[in-house]
């Protein structure tokens, strides 16, 4: 039965939020089920939000609301209230005043853990409110993973046998006491530990950063990097050690930054690591990209295009000569773009070359090239080389100078479809970059057949997807036409997502389609901005804005991460 005052608050949500009678007895029944209180199962079933539940309890309650971020705990607090009874009971010590503690709750009526905590500490308690994912989030940051902790105990519960290590080379027999460090089960362990949870949070960087009195662990997950794991110091070379044995590097080098991949098979499946190695003030710290080649099956088609996009990137790839250019910053996906490309056009019938910096993915079929600049190959030489080889498709990594674009623009006349990256904020840029490169207009205007520009905005998770009331004043604030009957979305948190209200990332594109006039355009001088508004006028070309709002209007992400990848132009 439920008390009074809580009958109360649950007449006000029916009320302020129009709940009928039917839908409230299918609540109770779920809430009878799985032993959730009645306001958790309504927030889960998106009748409403945990901010809407906090409201009227702070309201109705008077118990203050308190923004955990904005707090710092002492950490004695730890002695009384242990890690294992925060998550247990989902609450957060915010202080500690003679007698009595306070600690942040997400529901005020879970007398057991109040009872509870008062027997154990011998203590009052004082409660205030937060959100449950506030809460997590503050546990986390507060207890984290002890420093001292060692890594036998961090990796007690790993198997060495986790993954296997393919085509890994042995060391130098001159350095056997680091390999025995570097190779001892409990690193191997800690280390399989890294990767293993890296590939399940589905992060596409690993971070290994030494530090003064520790070793930080991050992965970058849909584009943010979130702190993992600390790791004991005295640890630090030994997994260094390891890494650098599985990449096949040189382990008595540490004053060079260093370079290698290596490969590992997990339940069948292989998945290729890229590792970066560059001496810092307390060591070296150690990048690893994952390139998983099952981003790569899903084909244009899921790389996120609008239908107009799609259908114009279609039709370029299967024209039977020019040059395709994808644009953008650093971490944008041209690479996992052109890669997509190409492995649709990687038929037996084809020869493919690619000259990279690095070669990101082996994919099977191709010929594939690394520059090494330091012995004099190249974008530009390998490029040479490349088409004394009689290529169908040529893919070049990247133009970074005049010598590069004016080959790869000069193959793309002679027969060979050729697809490349170049840093440019949109579009259009990408045309007049190449002139200003030296690269003569007409030569520019006669080989380019499409130009794609690209961002990466993080997707609404669709497990906790809910509607989002935006403030009038922010979006007056934002230069768009919204239309009157316009629904926001947000993701409200779950285990899914890890409470970030994000699950993935999807596509933001410009696609600039080479037309005649944009070539007269281009031979009188015209400058990127007024390519663009031709583009946009007369040829109806959704821009990064208009393609990001549209994706935010139809519930794919939200107007924060518009605004966060994309401008108003």
């Amino acid at each position: 039965m439920l008390g009074k005052g809580r009958e109360k608050i649950l007449q006000i949500l029916l009320q302020e939020h129009q709940i009928d009678p039917e839908t409230f007895d299918a609540v109770q029944q779920e809430a009878r089920t799985t032993g959730m209180s009645v306001e958790r199962v309504m927030v889960r079933r998106g009748l409403l939000t945990e901010e809407d539940v906090l409201g009227v309890w702070v309201r109705e309650l008077n118990i203050p609301f308190l923004n955990l971020s904005k707090v710092k705990v002492d950490p004695a607090l730890k002695t009384l209230i242990s890690e294992r009874m925060a998550r247990h009971y989902q609450i957060m010590p915010v202080s500690c005043l003679e007698d009595a503690i306070t600690i942040a709750v997400s529901d005020p009526y879970n007398v057991m853990a109040v009872d509870d905590l008062k027997s154990i500490t011998r203590r009052d308690i004082d409660i205030v409110l937060s959100s449950q994912a506030n809460i997590l989030r503050a546990i986390d940051a507060y207890y984290g993973s002890p420093e001292k902790t060692s890594v036998k105990d961090l990796t007690k519960n790993i198997q060495v046998g986790d993954f296997e290590i393919v085509e890994e080379k042995a060391a130098d027999e001159n350095i056997e006491e680091g390999v025995e460090e570097g190779e001892s089960a409990p690193i191997i362990r800690m280390v399989n530990l890294i990767l293993r949870e890296a590939l399940r949070q589905r992060a596409s960087d690993i971070h290994i950063e030494p530090m003064a009195d520790k070793v930080r662990v991050r992965y970058r997950i849909d584009g943010v990097l979130r702190k993992i794991l600390d790791v004991p110091k005295e640890n630090q070379n030994a997994m260094i050690v390891r890494i650098k044995i599985m990449a096949r590097l040189d382990i008595t080098s540490s004053q060079v930054p260093q370079d290698g991949r290596f490969k590992i098979r997990l339940g069948g499946k292989e998945v290729d690591f890229r590792v970066s190695l560059l001496p810092t003030t307390f060591g070296q710290k150690v990048v690893m990209r994952i390139l998983d080649k099952s981003n790569l099956s899903v084909g244009l088609k899921g790389l996120g295009l609008s239908p107009k996009a799609y259908e114009a990137l279609e039709a370029a790839i299967h024209k039977p000569f020019g040059m395709v250019m994808v644009t953008g910053p650093t971490g944008s996906g041209k690479s996992t773009t052109l890669y997509s490309i190409i492995n649709e056009l990687n038929t037996v019938d084809k020869n493919i070359i690619t000259v990279e910096d690095p070669v990101e993915y082996l994919i099977e079929g191709l010929t594939q090239i690394q520059t090494q600049a330091e012995i004099g190959l190249t974008f530009a030489e390998g490029l040479r080389a490349i088409l004394r080889q009689s290529p169908d498709i040529v893919m070049v990594g990247e133009i970074r100078d005049n010598e590069t674009a004016d080959i790869a623009i000069k193959a793309s006349l002679t027969g060979q479809l050729v697809f490349s990256t170049l840093h440019t904020n949109d579009a259009a840029g990408a045309l007049t970059r190449l002139v200003d490169m030296g690269v003569e207009p007409f030569l520019v205007a006669s080989s380019l057949i499409l130009v794609s520009a690209q961002r990466l905005c993080r997707r609404i998770c669709s497990r906790c997807k809910i509607e989002e009331g935006v403030d009038p004043k922010v979006l007056d604030g934002v230069p768009y036409a919204f239309p009157e009957d316009a629904v926001f979305y947000k993701g409200r948190g779950c285990e899914a997502c890890r409470q970030t209200g994000y699950l993935g990332r999807l596509s933001v594109s410009e696609i600039l389609e080479i037309d005649e006039e944009i070539r007269h355009m281009l031979l009188r001088g015209k400058s990127s901005d007024d390519i663009k508004e031709y583009a946009r006028s007369e040829k109806g070309m959704a821009t990064l804005w208009d393609d990001a709002m549209a994706k935010c209007l139809a519930g794919q992400t939200t107007l924060e991460e518009v605004l966060r990848v994309t401008t108003h132009e």
